[in-house]
């Protein structure tokens, strides 16, 4: 069958696109701004990427349209297909109809943590011989591509979005894949472009609960107040817990990227990772909580924790120039900026760190939650915060005028290069830069290092 994916260059619909290609399908794709390094993965898979969404694309005659979520009405593209009456689906519903089926399925929800605790999750099982299938925002070091997928192979690794699944369906992607083991990671409001109020968040958590068997795993932390009210709805599924007051525990070690698990009472053996942070170490508590349920003995899944390498873009190195690191994250929710903040603290102690931040995303350019962000940067010595002023990322809020309660050590700027020159005429060797965006950020990290 020959597939033609609108908005293939994005993490998802990419993934989706290497798969649909290993299933044995032709794949061909389109997307505005066709950019690597997605497009130099797809086209080293023998995927021809068109670009733009124009309506002569209609003249490839591919059996099936899969859209995406970027694709809204008025694409010329999609528009032609629904004027000429021709076959399409969404992207979640396609992978859930013809490639999760008789997969033993492992979503992994929640606002924060998806892409690590999904990653570690395939590494426990690939470290444990079973060569899981997976989907994954990110890339692992020990995994080394983004999705995989072997139709022999019964388990399949899902990052569970709770974003919407296309434009003609406003359920959450997650509701489409029907996990037999699922790790709610955490619960908080997101997303605010699409859900007006955290319970709309929780009905759609619901949904997915509700499609988990009774023979399945539900994965939680003990205490969740938002994910208390999402299971009071109804839960037909057995749960494990894992955090504080929970049945999967972790103590501090002896090191900050050190900490002992513990089921319960008993000591089941120390991880000594290259991760750090309070939030990685619960990100891997839920893993082995999941991986347990396929029969992978923890002390197994501690040792495949002890040889993870991470996840590019989540505390990944860049470079250290003049004795100067700089650090590249995904955060961009303030709980998540805290929370890495946190463990980079952690790990340098009174070292200072630049925080430099690109408040990217729908929540945040539409300032839902900007009033947090002097809280979530607290941990930061000096903080530089880019707003663009226009085009599709231009904030609607002033962030000088959010960012003043932290006085002095914070600054704002309209201009990249300015910022960029600003922090190198602030850094000091000893100094971690950390650079935190959803997005590429106009090659920040690597015009740090050239002028440092």
């Amino acid at each position: 069958m020959h597939l033609h994916i609108l908005g293939i260059c994005g993490t998802f619909m990419g993934g989706l696109a290497l798969i649909a290609r290993s299933a044995g399908h032709t794949v061909t794709g389109c997307d505005a701004g066709v950019y690597p390094p997605m497009s130099t993965q797809l086209q080293e898979q023998g995927i021809v990427l068109v670009e733009g969404f124009e309506a002569d694309q209609l003249s490839l005659k591919p059996d099936l349209y899969v859209v995406g979520n970027v694709v809204t009405r008025g694409n010329p593209l999609m528009e032609a297909i629904l004027d000429q009456g021709l076959p399409y689906v969404s992207g979640p519903q396609w992978l859930g109809e013809q490639v999760l089926q008789g997969q033993h399925v492992l979503a992994v929800a929640g606002t924060h943590g998806k892409t690590t605790t999904s990653s570690i999750l395939a590494w426990i099982l690939e470290h444990a011989g079973h060569k899981p299938n997976f989907l994954i925002g990110g890339i692992a070091a020990g995994l080394q591509v983004s999705a995989r997928y072997e139709a022999a192979r019964r388990l399949f690794v899902i990052e569970a979005d709770e974003y919407d699944t296309a434009f003609f369906d406003k359920r959450s992607k997650f509701v489409h894949y029907r996990p037999r083991t699922a790790i709610l990671n955490n619960l908080e409001y997101d997303h605010a472009d699409i859900f007006p109020d955290l319970a709309a968040i929780e009905t759609q958590f619901h949904h997915l609960v509700r499609t988990v068997p009774a023979q399945g795993l539900l994965v939680r932390p003990a205490a969740c107040d938002a994910l208390d009210r999402v299971l009071q709805r109804g839960c037909w599924t057995p749960v494990q817990t894992f955090g504080p007051g929970g049945r999967w525990r972790a103590r501090a070690g002896s090191h900050a990227s050190h900490f002992e698990v513990w089921d319960g009472d008993r000591p089941l053996g120390t991880v000594q990772w290259t991760l750090t942070g309070e939030h990685n170490a619960m990100n891997a508590l839920a893993a082995l909580a999941a991986a347990a349920h396929l029969g992978v003995a923890p002390q197994a899944g501690i040792e495949a924790l002890s040889a993870f390498q991470g996840v590019k873009r989540r505390m990944e190195l860049r470079g250290t120039v003049r004795a100067i690191d700089v650090y590249d994250d995904f955060a961009h929710h303030p709980t998540a900026i805290a929370t890495t903040l946190a463990g980079l603290r952690k790990q340098l102690g009174s070292k200072r760190i630049l925080a430099v931040l690109e408040p990217r995303s729908n929540t945040m350019k539409l300032g839902a939650m900007a009033a947090r962000l002097p809280e979530a940067l607290a941990q930061a010595d000096l903080v530089f915060c880019y707003g663009a002023t226009e085009g599709k990322h231009a904030l609607g809020w002033d962030p000088a005028a959010v960012l003043a309660p932290l006085g002095e050590r914070a600054t704002a700027y309209s201009d990249l290069d300015k910022m960029a020159e600003a922090i190198c005429r602030a850094a000091q060797p000893g100094d971690s830069i950390l650079v935190m965006s959803n997005g590429g950020f106009g090659g920040l990290h690597q015009k740090l290092l050239d002028r440092l």
